[in-house]
């Protein structure tokens, strides 16, 4: 059996709002190219959680944001001084819950994070959006309207292409938050088709309310919950299969029926 690298090294980090404490004491490790879910109650910090993996959370505003501990990607600490953010961002990529296309074409949209990395011929550049057009399985539907608005598609085109925007930079890690909120069965059946497709060519991490998805897709799951001051917390992280079975823990109830 191969040994396991951790991709994302967290320890015993904490992110407060202001004064007010959002996560507290979180260690973890994420690992390299194997796909791992987030679950929990509503308000427990997964999404924050998430943000700060990058640190996308720097970028809200009217937050005075402050974090305690370290989170390492590949042993680089990614909140030291010399860190390159649009660097770090392009190696671990985000896929929010609500697709964020910008106002302008299909091609454009997937093109996006390639140009402003730097100059690419467009020979090159009509590859790179049709690989990851195609890897996002979306390239069938828009192949012919690429020049159309990207606005004009259906919610689960949306959501696809944001990834196919995504996985264009080629990152290291992709984050996707509420990775099917909002879908019907068909589009969902084919988000998850297409990260079974990516599965071993990077790593993923991704949020979901959904435990039989999460049972279906993830190799490893992070339990999170609140404690008695409503700060965020993580209760258990280990195999998704040991998680799920696992009936000795006080969360069973949680992992057994919230989801269903």
């Amino acid at each position: 059996m191969s040994k396991i690298i951790p991709a994302i090294r967290v320890k015993n980090f904490s992110v407060y709002y202001d004064d007010h404490k959002i996560l507290e004491n979180i260690s973890m490790d994420i690992p390299q190219n194997q796909i791992t879910a987030i679950i929990g109650p509503s308000g427990c910090g997964k999404s924050t959680f998430l943000k700060c993996l990058n640190r996308m959370t720097e970028l809200e505003e009217n937050i005075n944001l402050k974090t305690e501990g370290n989170i390492e990607f590949f042993g680089q600490n990614i909140y030291g001084r010399r860190v390159n953010l649009n660097r770090l961002r392009r190696q671990i990529s985000t896929v929010y819950a609500k697709p964020n296309l910008f106002p302008m074409s299909i091609y454009d949209n997937v093109a996006y994070g390639v140009k402003l990395i730097g100059w690419s011929p467009k020979i090159e550049l009509d590859k790179i959006v049709e690989s990851a057009l195609k890897t996002a399985t979306l390239w069938e539907e828009v192949k012919h309207k690429l020049q159309k608005p990207a606005l004009d598609l259906s919610y689960g085109q949306q959501k696809r292409l944001c990834i196919a925007r995504a996985l264009a930079v080629k990152p290291q890690v992709l984050l996707i938050d509420e990775i099917c909120a909002g879908l019907d069965p068909v589009s969902t059946l084919k988000i998850e088709e297409l990260i079974e497709c990516i599965r071993s060519e990077l790593t993923i991490v991704f949020i979901s309310h959904n435990i039989d998805q999460v049972s279906r897709l993830a190799d490893f799951t992070a339990l999170f919950h609140y404690n008695e001051n409503h700060i965020g917390q993580l209760l258990e992280f280990s195999t998704t299969k040991k998680l799920i079975s696992n009936h000795s823990y006080h969360h069973r109830d949680y992992v057994s029926h919230r989801f269903r």
